[in-house]
């Protein structure tokens, strides 16, 4: 990744646990899809779990791309880590997800 596109405490945080960052040139990135596929081969993931800055966008498009990748293995959103350009976006975004077998938390009763 190029150097410049996480925030500064973001990246000191990849660093300390050595965790690996993906360049993401539109909303889904297949290329995070295809490594979780290739260390799905090697050793079995248990499940996915995303967070991130746009469920409407980014968020939902990453989780799908994942889930086309490993249809059988349980991809996770926590809703309270996540927030949509609008709250109505956001939860119909979570919905959505819902309906793919994408398993969703952190959801309150009023919000569904």
């Amino acid at each position: 990744m190029p150097e410049g596109l996480l925030h500064p405490q973001v990246e000191a945080l990849r660093q300390v646990n050595q965790g690996k960052s993906f360049h993401k040139p539109s909303f889904g990135s297949r290329e995070l899809a295809e490594f979780l596929w290739a260390e799905n081969e090697k050793q079995p993931i248990d499940s996915v779990n995303l967070v991130g800055l746009c469920t409407d966008i980014c968020v939902i498009s990453n989780a799908l791309t994942i889930k086309s990748f490993l249809p059988e293995i349980p991809i996770r959103v926590d809703a309270t880590c996540c927030a949509g350009v609008t709250p109505e976006s956001h939860e119909r975004a979570l919905a959505a997800m819902e309906v793919c077998q994408i398993e969703v938390s952190g959801r309150t009763p009023e919000t569904r």
